[in-house]
């Protein structure tokens, strides 16, 4: 088992597939990110290619990966995304995508000798970045959105961090592929903004790819929220036990929810927000609710109750139907 205390394992997230990994510029197939893909899924094959420094020969290189490993999902951040957005034809996730890669470098002093983050297996530790290779990034940049189908549109993920200072993409992204959401975090991701925000976007493709239909949980927001509407305690964690196994809806009564459930949910609740008055017709498995709700069609968890006190309460009862 992996010792980082924010890293959770997934043996069935994955299972016996393929990932292509696009790494950022500057970087290499040794990054952190793919240490972290693989303790997340050890179940999956992680392939992550160090990437050319020249745009036409990377994109040729990840061309050629894609026709050898046929990837079940490839993930690209930054440059990464970039180059994962025109790679048609298989299910992405772009990361902070740098779409405007020539601009980018200009705009950060991307220029002159650089250094290597991660080691690379050529062994080479430094490169030149010069007018003529901005022009290339320039160049390779235009080619973004060529030959988007309506089928090619659901098939790709955009996730943008809200305080990323390096690129702003979102906009444009959003343009062209309607499955583009923000998450709380930076340019670089960490370890807990990648577990909350990407691995509910990989599980999402990966159930899809699957037809795997889960047991369905509403959960009214007022339970969410303490008395001055702050995360009650234990909200969050149960939150990500919840969404290993099940498929996770947040009620509100009307859009004024959205607010908080961006700003304390953020991704898990992207598309999954559901806005009625009437509770009593939603059709799933089970409900966690405040109200006293009357003949309801799933399972009623009155949170605030003898017998469901605390989110805790609920996490223990969930952890003994092991999915179910």
């Amino acid at each position: 088992m992996t010792e980082n205390p924010y890293i959770k394992q997934f043996p069935e997230l994955m299972r016996g597939k393929t990932v292509l990994y696009c790494h950022g510029f500057a970087s290499s197939g040794q990054s952190g990110t793919v240490t972290r893909l693989r303790e997340v899924m050890p179940q999956a094959r992680v392939v992550a290619p160090d990437i050319p420094i020249h745009p036409q020969e990377a994109i040729t290189l990840l061309h050629q990966t894609c026709e050898k490993e046929q990837p079940d999902l490839i993930i690209g951040t930054s440059m990464g995304g970039m180059y994962a957005e025109q790679l048609r034809g298989y299910d992405r996730i772009c990361v902070n995508p740098a779409l405007e890669m020539g601009e980018t470098m200009k705009a950060h002093g991307m220029t002159g000798t650089q250094q290597f983050q991660n080691p690379r297996q050529d062994g080479i530790q430094e490169f030149y970045v010069d007018k003529a290779l901005v022009k290339e990034y320039k160049e390779q940049s235009e080619h973004r959105f060529e030959g988007i189908t309506p089928e090619e549109q659901q098939r790709v993920y955009g996730l943008f961090g809200d305080e990323d200072t390096t690129v702003d993409t979102y906009d444009m992204f959003r343009a062209h592929y309607p499955q583009a959401l923000h998450f709380h975090g930076e340019h670089r991701m960490n370890d807990q903004s990648f577990m909350h925000s990407v691995v509910p976007v990989i599980r999402w493709i990966d159930d899809k790819q699957e037809k795997r239909e889960r047991p369905i949980i509403y959960i009214g927001i007022e339970t969410l929220m303490d008395s001055y509407q702050k995360p009650a305690s234990s909200m969050m964690k149960a939150v990500r036990v919840l969404i290993e196994h099940y498929q996770v809806y947040f009620v509100g009564e009307d859009a004024t929810a959205a607010t908080w459930l961006e700003q304390y949910v953020n991704v898990p609740a992207w598309r999954h927000t559901v806005y009625t008055w009437r509770r009593d017709l939603l059709y799933g498995d089970y409900l966690i609710s405040k109200n006293k709700e009357e003949a309801t069609m799933a399972t009623l968890l009155e949170y605030g109750s003898d017998t469901f006190k605390t989110w805790e309460d609920i996490i223990e009862y969930f952890s003994r139907l092991g999915g179910q």
